[in-house]
């Protein structure tokens, strides 16, 4: 049979990302037994084994590899038709449209601003809700419906699957302790930063988790704030996160960084009015000559 339910999809993620019946049942909410089952009964229904039970839990298989992956689009798009349902029909009460956009906390401030500024401006402009977001966390709000639009930084966030509009590009700066003996360089290079022995560099998590390294854990941008402030790390950043610095921190360019670009992205599917309209003041917003901050 060629039919899957969403629930029995829901009941296999949670299989595959466990990968132990017992502890995927507790974050289920239910009884190990009857998970078991489910399981065994969508092998029957596909005629393919999907994993391998073992002493310390289960193991995927090549088809169960296959099924976690497709699963997991399955269920996005489920869980964001729900969510984008709902946003639309609260509009119908007479009350404004609402649009979710993500954005990397700390970054693309000024862009933020002026896009924010002149959309609602606008007529019948729609109520946009900031939704704030780590490192590369953008592309799983889209997709799972949290976010409608997001603004997303190449080389670090990936566009598959989104349609989207290139808004703004610039360099990259470390974000340092203000005392740092490095915070009066006029410039530095990645290997640098990399490799400064009291300030080991933060690491955000990328789907879900930190990548392996000695610098500290971070989970939101107050924390990465406060530790760099401290003298306990060293962050990363486009240029435009110097508008959430404290006076404890200093930016120092870095000469050899590639080239952050910021664009809009939203789903590719989407036939949203409201949303077009955001897309359409972002790129005239970013074109349009910035004021003279001088002058």
């Amino acid at each position: 049979m060629d039919t899957l339910e969403t629930r029995e999809l829901r009941y296999f993620l949670a299989v595959a990302e466990e990968l132990h019946i017992g502890r995927a049942a507790e974050r289920l909410g239910m009884a190990q037994p009857p998970l078991s089952r489910a399981i065994q009964q969508l092998e029957r229904r596909l005629g393919v084994l999907l994993l391998v039970r073992n002493r310390r839990g289960v193991a995927l298989t090549e088809a169960g590899e296959v099924l976690h992956q497709e699963a997991r689009v399955v269920v996005d798009a489920a869980t964001a038709a729900a969510r984008r349902t709902r946003r639309a029909a609260a509009g119908n009460d007479g009350s404004r449209t609402r649009l979710v956009l993500a954005v990397k906390a700390g970054d693309s401030h000024d862009l933020l601003r002026r896009l924010l500024g002149a959309y609602s401006a606008e007529p019948d402009a729609a109520e946009v809700e900031i939704l704030p977001s780590g490192t590369c966390e953008q592309g799983e709000m889209l997709r799972d419906g949290r976010a409608d639009a997001a603004l997303m930084h190449t080389p670090f966030n990936s566009l598959t699957g989104f349609d989207s509009e290139e808004l703004l590009t610039e360099g990259q700066i470390a974000v340092l302790p203000a005392r740092h003996p490095l915070a009066a360089r006029a410039t530095l290079t990645l290997a640098e930063v990399s490799d400064i022995p009291d300030l080991p560099l933060a690491r955000w998590a990328r789907d879900g988790v930190h990548p392996p390294g000695p610098g500290p854990a971070i989970t939101d941008q107050t924390q990465l704030a406060q530790l760099i402030a401290l003298g306990r790390t060293v962050a990363i950043h486009p240029d435009s996160a110097r508008a959430w610095l404290w006076t404890e921190h200093a930016a120092v360019p870095l000469i050899d960084g590639p080239p952050v670009v910021t664009h809009i992205a939203w789903p590719a599917h989407s036939r949203s009015l409201a949303l077009a309209a955001l897309v359409r003041t972002a790129t005239r917003c970013t074109d349009a000559p910035r004021p003279d901050p001088s002058a």
